[in-house]
């Protein structure tokens, strides 16, 4: 069964959530510090960037969003823990490291500008994920993001070229099973892990830049799959839509993307998930979403969290840092956003 390290580390970082939300500020850091290293690096959307320490994790991450969101309240519908075990310079990782995720939305109210997007006043839903790397007991390194694109349209600000996929999907999943709380059986662990190397490794990693059958998806996506892309892209309803909406532009514009070796990538149950900073290389050589070629070099920020039955990949919940893609690309979007509501 589950490994009794992950079961620590599940209630570890649930009460570091809970730490995050007491609304005494001195009582929360003096509970977040308890619980993270000294020199915790945490990772977060653009343009917040990546800090070091709880305290200026807190400072510069944390508390601008509880200002600006009244009523904060995590709502997660997908939460598990695992050994990393994707590749290391080409190998398979030996040692992996433990680490702890979640998923889900932060229900609040809109109430103040929050990186200068204007507040609406109104209830919004924010798309969150995070990845926890659990050391000793204490959380030593953080990936974390919210939605930013997402948020942008619940504000009535469309920063975006009119998405192909579905806007506003972003569900817990349909069996209502994503929070592992319980111990969970390390032979669908070790299936799930399995699964998921081989689809990014021998998938992903294969196209041809030519046929998009070349990376034999089809054989990892059921034909029904839900993929919940993020904010500025939507949410594909089915392999069909997810080859045609998503896909094909995305190999267009990034032909020779390649997934980086990963030693955060881990499986518990029927679930595995994720991060990537810099996880995904390529050169941005075609038009996508109306900017056309520059000829730069891309490193992708996300994450991903997989649900499998059988051999198949049924829900796939996905993150990527659009600000952060696009300002490489040479767009601020956040100045088109100034522009949109000046």
């Amino acid at each position: 069964m589950t490994d009794p390290v992950h079961q620590a580390n599940k209630s570890l970082v649930l009460d570091y959530w809970t730490a995050l939300d007491n609304p005494d500020p001195d009582g929360r850091a003096k509970a977040v510090s308890a619980l993270m290293t000294d020199d915790v690096r945490w990772h977060g959307h653009a343009p917040v960037g990546s800090v070091e320490g709880s305290d200026r994790s807190l400072s510069e991450a944390w508390e601008p969003l509880m200002r600006s969101f009244s009523g904060l309240e995590r709502e997660t519908f997908i939460f598990f823990a695992g050994t990393s075990n994707g590749r290391v310079d080409g190998d398979i990782s030996k040692d992996g490291h433990h680490w702890v995720t979640g998923t889900g939305l932060l229900h609040a109210t809109f109430a103040e500008d929050y990186l200068t997007i204007p507040a609406t006043g109104e209830p919004v839903s924010i798309r969150w994920g995070e990845f926890c790397r659990v050391t000793g007991g204490r959380i030593d390194e953080v990936y974390f993001l919210i939605d930013i694109i997402d948020l942008m349209l619940q504000a009535g600000i469309d920063v975006l070229p009119l998405r192909r996929g579905v806007d506003g999907r972003y569900p817990p999943p349909t069996g209502g099973d994503g929070m592992l709380l319980e111990p969970q059986d390390d032979t669908e662990s070790d299936c799930s892990l399995e699964r998921i190397r081989r689809f990014i490794f021998d998938g992903l990693n294969v196209f041809d830049q030519a046929d998009l059958s070349s990376m034999g998806l089809a054989d990892y996506f059921h034909p029904d799959v839900r993929w919940y892309g993020p904010g500025g892209i939507g949410a594909c309803l089915s392999f069909e839509d997810f080859e045609n909406l998503h896909q094909h532009h995305w190999l267009v514009a990034f032909p020779d993307r390649q997934v980086q070796d990963l030693d955060a990538l881990f499986a518990e149950g029927a679930y595995c998930g994720a991060p990537g900073w810099a996880g995904v290389k390529a050169v941005h050589s075609g038009i996508y979403l109306d900017v056309e070629a520059t000829g730069n070099p891309i490193d992708f920020n996300g994450l991903d969290w997989w649900r499998r039955e059988g051999d198949q990949y049924v829900e796939n919940w996905v993150f990527v840092d659009m600000v952060h893609m696009f300002a490489q690309m040479g767009v601020d979007l956040f100045e088109r956003m100034r522009a949109e509501t000046s």
